[in-house]
């Protein structure tokens, strides 16, 4: 519109940067090769950020990219969350409509929290992983826009950049895998002081390999003569070129400011600021003051609003525009709906030299003009920018309610940070507004089961503390930890002076909570003391809250009937007030809770019905932790198979809906089962992606602990060893829990067995003797018992280990009766690890083993088993005779240790094989034995194989065939071994699929 009445003070040369631009050529060059470049553009205010970006994406442009800038922005003091993004998917929108609404399909309710055009937010409540599925859904909208042609996104003024950005962008450079897609980001480095919010992201980029720093420097003095040379389309005179430099310092826009302030005949003064402000003094008066009036609203003023603050008559208006952009002051916006400063610098220059009063009397106007008229800026930025004007303006009374809008609309954003920014502003003006107007505003949100007023909702005034609960829970789902401690300790000495036990048992619970993840203690303390705080009091909320926070805490550290108790009293007590998630959550406890008691369908029925109605009513966190719960407690009871198909299941739901913590947590429970059903390279893969993707310190502990078992059992120790300390790490010692404790205590003593250390090896199972009486962690103690009785057995003999050796067999033993064994699998367990502990005392013997081998038969657990065969294998050769069945017990363990690369086990196997002068491959027969099959089948095992195929149990087959139930145990464990198969239901589904059951002709 007003294009054409520019001065020229730009040159239409393109001065130096000649290797800065290849940096973002090479970048540009690689992503549209398909590997997503992330690059960081730095430089000092004024410096040439902006042209240098303005240079590339023209290039890119003509390369057939498309490109999307966004600039962070400025209200008064504040930033809108997610300013750039949201600003840069508008322009994606514009360029690719249909492409973008593909890639939204199914999350539009998700996206539009960053892209308010998709439609309506979605209503789910807030909870940890709300913020990193909208992150996740945001970088696979950008790689399937960035699929099929090549994308740049700009990111501009990142020093001005709210928390939320700065979130999103570092999970972007740090998640970004694929597409066609370059993200380039600017800053202003002079600004980023030590505190400066900025600092730490860059620290952080920095480690990044894949991120691209690129920084600029002043011009040179043959930079500034060039770029004079272009801006005056002639050769500058020496003189001048030496005083622009020398004034300037090489830095490009104060070298446009002052050859336009010396083309205008203007005394130069001393100050750059002063200089700055040259060319708007020589504006006329009316475009001074629309100057003044955009410095004030913001980064980018809209036109409508701008008139409406202006009260000018249009025309004047227009001319004053005008002048403005003419004088290259103002620039339209490129959607052509507003104005902004060309350069930043003008802008703070202009806003510094209005009047405390001036600048209080504009915020007013723009905030009335705002009120009167809210569609004159867009829905989503229209709450913060109004509250912000309100609170520039000084008029505490308007902007206590306008911010509390505004925190309400941002926590739907999930901009937690900008929430509890807007909150704290809240709790600064709460004593500057008078009591009768308190007394007017209502809770405009809830956190959480907070019991926002005593009475009916909507009747009750808003209280200092209901801010300070919002605010607590704000600061907890934004990262903000010891804010939140900070900010419960507050209230807690407020309701010191109260009568409020709900309230103050909601803080303490809170407490608990920060307590635990900060790593400062298990929280039991905080939860007793909210327990007692609610004990008699009618059912709430928050009593149930209070409850199911207990319950869940017993869960994971004590489980047991007090615990049980409490969980059942929370789901009584939620469902009779109606609050159905503190039920949900309550319940899903309680069914973790009936497994580990011994009820367990009733248990298993009632987590698959939390997980089908949390999905139902849109309640996703705890439908993922019912996923995570499930798969854990099915590995729990020894049925690993059934726990991979849960997990799997719920990795895709968690990937489809960008939940990477709840992805991190079910991965790890994938992990554990994938190694006990022998599978340990998928294991592998899926831990190293745990690592890679989840922002939990816990899932990760978890699964780099299964990394140091399987590692210490392929003959790694030192690996182990780095593994183990890794996890310790991620895991913290403040809140020890017995399913992370166990394990570690499990790798330990086998690295100490490897290492020769069995003194530590015993210490470590004394110092984990008391975790292996938790109730319901049997999972974790088998599997250390067995390694701890292996490596007494082993050490049989040997003088170094004879000090202490009774003790701990004694302890073994003790353990081995106390601990439970709910499951096949576990029982097998328990056979073996006495088994063992007989060969400790040269008193185990082929009978015994056969038992324990015939445990694990129709189990998938092939590295125990193939443990129990060796051993078997050994003790029949040691009993003498019976060598050809010891043969093929060697064969399955040497096959089974190959398979998973237990290095140690099979290097045992092939010394017993070679000391007994036994092939570990089968031998092959000159010619077919009129009676064998082709898979070396004798006839009385193909007699159990047809049996085995009718579904018959190894006491049925000794009836029918009037051998005894060992023997019967041992032919199949053969026909297993000749097969090449693991269960007895494989063996069957071979046998009819190559006939091997028809009679031969």
């Amino acid at each position: 519109m007003l294009g054409g009445v520019e001065t020229r003070s730009v040159s239409p040369v393109f001065v130096g940067r000649a290797g800065e631009l290849t940096a973002l050529t090479e970048a540009f060059a690689a992503a549209e090769a398909g590997d997503p470049q992330a690059v960081i553009v730095g430089g000092e205010a004024g410096v040439g950020k902006t042209r240098l970006v303005e240079e590339f994406t023209a290039a890119a442009r003509a390369a057939g990219a498309v490109v999307a800038v966004g600039g962070c922005v400025e209200i008064g003091a504040d930033g809108l969350p997610f300013a750039p993004f949201s600003t840069a998917l508008r322009a994606l929108r514009r360029a690719l409509p249909a492409e973008l609404a593909a890639a939204a399909a199914g999350q539009e309710q998700e996206l539009a929290r960053l892209l308010p055009e998709l439609g309506d937010v979605g209503h789910d409540p807030s909870h940890e992983d709300s913020t990193a599925r909208l992150f996740e859904l945001t970088v696979r909208l950008l790689e399937r826009l960035a699929a099929e042609r090549t994308v740049v996104l700009v990111l501009e003024d990142l020093h001005w950049a709210d928390a939320s950005t700065r979130h999103l962008l570092s999970y972007l450079y740090r998640t970004l895998s694929r597409g066609r897609i370059a993200v380039v980001a600017t800053y202003r480095s002079d600004d980023i002081h030590r505190r400066h919010p900025l600092r730490p992201l860059l620290a952080e980029l920095d480690r990044l390999r894949t991120v691209r720093r690129v920084e600029l420097a002043r011009f040179t003095r043959a930079e500034v003569h060039r770029q004079l040379t272009g801006i005056l389309a002639a050769e500058p005179d020496p003189a001048t070129v030496d005083a622009v430099y020398a004034r300037s310092d090489g830095n490009a826009f104060f070298v446009e400011e002052l050859i336009t302030a010396n083309a205008c005949g203007c005394e130069l003064s001393e100050s750059l600021r002063d200089v700055l402000l040259v060319r708007v003094e020589t504006l006329p008066e009316t475009a001074q003051r629309v100057a003044r009036l955009v410095a004030e609203g913001g980064s980018t003023v809209e036109y409508a609003l701008l008139a409406a603050v202006a009260q000018l008559p249009e025309d004047d208006l227009i001319e004053a525009l005008r002048a403005a952009v003419g004088a290259n002051i103002l620039l339209a916006t490129p959607d052509g709906d507003g104005y902004r400063f060309r350069h930043s610098l003008v802008r703070e220059a202009v806003s510094d030299d209005l009047l405390p009063g001036e600048r209080s009397r504009l915020n007013r106007r723009y905030a009335e003009a705002l009120e009167a008229e809210p569609g004159l800026v867009r829905a989503d930025e229209r709450a913060t920018r109004l509250a912000s004007y309100w609170y520039h303006a000084h008029d505490a009374v308007k902007a206590l309610p306008a911010v509390l809008l505004a925190s309400v609309e941002t926590r739907k954003r999930y901009a937690y940070a900008e929430q509890l920014q807007l909150l704290e502003r809240a709790m600064e003006l709460w004593d500057e507004v008078p009591d009768e107007v308190r007394d007017t505003l209502r809770p405009v949100d809830h956190a959480e089961s907070f019991p926002s007023c005593a009475c009916e909702p909507g009747t009750s005034p808003l209280r200092h503390l209901d801010l300070l609960a919002e605010a607590a829970v704000a600061a907890r789902l934004g990262g903000e930890r010891e804010r939140a401690l900070k900010i419960g300790k507050m209230a807690l000495r407020i309701l010191e002076e109260e009568n409020d036990p709900l309230r103050s048992a909601w803080f303490w619970s809170e407490r608990s909570r920060i307590v635990s993840a900060l790593g400062r203690g298990d929280g039991w303390a905080e939860i007793a003391t909210a327990q007692e705080l609610v004990r008699g009091l009618p059912p709430s909320s928050v009593h149930a809250f209070v409850l199911a926070i207990a319950a869940g805490w017993g869960m994971v550290r004590r489980p047991g009937p007090e615990s049980l108790a409490a969980a059942e009293r929370a789901v009584e007590y939620a469902r009779l007030v109606g609050d159905e998630p503190v039920a949900l959550k309550a319940r899903l406890t309680r069914g973790s809770l009936l497994v580990a008691a011994g009820d367990v369908e009733a248990g298993l029925a009632e987590m698959r019905e939390v997980l089908e109605r949390s999905a139902a009513v849109g309640l996703m966190a705890e439908a993922m932790r019912a996923r995570v719960n499930l798969g854990s407690c099915l590995e729990d009871l020894g049925r690993p198979r059934a726990s991979v198909e849960v997990c799997e299941a719920g990795i895709a739901v968690a990937v489809a809906h960008g939940l990477r913590d709840s992805e991190g947590w079910i991965r790890s429970n994938l992990v554990d089962s994938l190694v006990t059903l022998g599978e340990w390279k998928a294991a592998r893969e899926h831990a190293e992606a745990v690592l890679q993707t989840t922002p939990s310190a816990k899932p990760r502990g978890a699964a780099v602990l299964r990394l140091a078992q399987t590692a210490v059992l392929r003959g790694e120790p030192a690996a182990g060893r780095d593994h183990l300390a890794q996890a310790r790490e991620w895991l913290g010692r403040k809140d020890p829990m017995a399913q992370y404790t166990l394990p570690m205590a499990e790798v330990e003593l086998l690295v100490a067995v490897a290492e020769g250390r069995p003194a530590e090896a015993r210490a470590v199972l004394d110092a984990a003797a008391d975790d292996a009486l938790v109730t319901g962690k049997h999972r974790y103690v088998w599997p250390l018992l067995l390694a701890a009785a292996t490596a007494e057995a082993d050490a049989l003999g040997l003088p170094a280990a004879e000090e202490g050796r009774a003790r701990t067999l004694a302890r073994i033993s003790l353990l081995v009766r106390r601990v439970a064994a709910p499951a096949p699998l576990w029982q097998a367990y328990a056979l073996h690890v006495s088994a063992e502990l007989a060969r400790a005392e040269k008193r185990d013997d082929a009978e015994r083993w056969t038992e324990v081998v015939a445990a694990y038969e129709s189990l998938e657990a092939p590295y125990p088993a193939a443990q129990a065969r060796h051993r078997l294998a050994d003790a029949l050769l040691a009993e003498g005779g019976r060598r050809e069945e010891a043969a093929e017990l060697l064969r399955s363990a040497h096959a089974t240790a190959l398979r998973l690369g237990a290095r140690p086990l099979r290097e045992d196997l092939e010394l017993l094989a070679a000391r007994a002068r036994l092939p570990l491959t089968a031998p092959t027969p000159a010619g077919p034995e009129p009676d064998d099959d082709a898979f070396g089948l004798t006839p009385r095992e193909q007699d159990v194989l047809t049996l085995v195929a009718a579904g018959r149990t190894n006491r049925q087959i000794a009836e029918e065939l009037f051998i005894s139930p060992k023997t019967a145990s041992v032919h199949v464990s053969n026909i297993l071994a000749k097969l090449g198969v693991a269960t007895r239901g494989e063996a069957a589904a071979m046998a009819h699929r190559l006939r091997l059951l028809e009679p031969t002709p």
